[in-house]
């Protein structure tokens, strides 16, 4: 697929992606490939292929005689970064916010335990210099830098884990970040605890101190949550 094949592919998995999460095709409703490929002006072939990936992600089902039939939400797979991405973007945001930040706070401070005892080195310093990346792009309204060192910092702590299925949260921790960045879910500047708290979070990986290194990824989450309560009631 070329580039202009990619790009037609991108832009009509995005808004049905979009809408389906958004109920604009509610559960039951049958998509026809037709005429999603007049609507975007792309050919079948592009629609068939952006239909195998909605099936992959089991947003819905295609059968012969019958077509692309939406599925119910309980069988949709809710970890895939796009359909978090999609629902994030969705008026459901802010339920959606609050549930996969529990799942952060119930996930995170076991890596952070379990990182304290198995980080390399390489691992602990890379973990340092995004925390500092954090503190130094905390103030003057830096919110799309400061992302990039909050994905890679904690990316760096589900990896040092040493637990694979921790790591595989990466992309999910990393969309939900971007997620509160991107819709305005954030302060302005980022509260200055929460910022200090990863950096404490570093030196307690650093040093080995596994119930701190718990606790305080503990702290971050709460400290999450109650800014959703402000920002996303």
């Amino acid at each position: 697929m070329g580039d202009e094949g990619r790009g037609q592919h991108s832009r009509v998995l995005d808004a049905l992606g979009l809408a389906i999460t958004a109920a604009e095709y509610p559960q039951g409703s049958v998509v026809r490939t037709d005429e999603v490929a007049q609507r975007f002006d792309v050919s079948r072939t592009v629609v068939r292929e952006v239909v195998r990936v909605l099936e992959s992600m089991h947003l819905v089902e295609s059968k012969r005689r019958v077509g692309v039939t939406v599925l119910p939400p309980d069988h949709w797979n809710v970890y895939d970064p796009r359909v978090i991405r999609w629902r994030l973007a969705g008026a459901d945001r802010p339920r959606q916010l609050r549930s996969l930040t529990v799942l952060r706070s119930a996930v995170e401070p076991v890596a952070a335990g379990l990182a304290a005892r198995n980080a390399t080195p390489e691992q602990c310093a890379d973990l340092t210099e995004r925390a500092l990346g954090m503190v130094a792009t905390s103030r003057g309204r830096r919110l799309e830098e400061y992302l990039v060192h909050d994905v890679a910092f904690h990316r760096v702590v589900l990896n040092a884990s040493g637990n694979e299925m921790f790591a595989r949260l990466g992309d999910v921790v990393a969309e939900i970040l971007a997620g509160r960045t991107h819709h305005q879910v954030m302060f302005e500047d980022p509260a200055p605890a929460a910022v200090t708290l990863h950096v404490q979070v570093a030196e307690a990986v650093r040093e080995g101190r596994a119930a701190d290194a718990q606790e305080l990824t503990r702290q971050i989450a709460v400290g999450a949550l109650e800014e959703l309560d402000v920002l996303a009631p």
